[in-house]
Formats: C-alpha cells, structure tokens, sequence
C-alpha cells in the first residue's frame, strides 16, 4: 500500500507525530508516522469499520 495519508487533524508540532492510514478494497493498513519503514497493522475492513464505530459511539 502506497496512499497513506496523515489525519486532517495533523499539524505542526505535536500533530505531526500521529498514524497514518492506508486504504484498499478488502484492508486498512496503520503506521506510525514516526517510523514509517516499521511494521504495520492491517486489518480486514469491515473489522476496521466497526472499531471506528465503537470509538465514535464512546466519544459521546
């Protein structure tokens, strides 16, 4: 996977130490931006899906 991208909520300073996010058809993939060469998660996306809904669905 070469589309990774930084969340829109990334800036300078700290901002700029955050994970990036890369995106196919069946996966998600998650580095740190620190160390990009480094391991990688990767998750099935629907599996991806539901954690993203279950930290929305915490954050009320």
């Amino acid at each position: 996977m070469d589309n990774w991208r930084k969340s829109s909520y990334s800036g300078p300073g700290d901002g700029n130490e955050c994970v990036e996010i890369a995106t196919s058809p069946t996966h998600i993939a998650i580095r740190d931006s620190k160390t990009p060469t480094r391991a990688t998660l990767t998750f099935p996306t629907p599996a991806f899906t539901t954690f993203l809904e279950a930290l929305k669905k915490a954050d009320r």
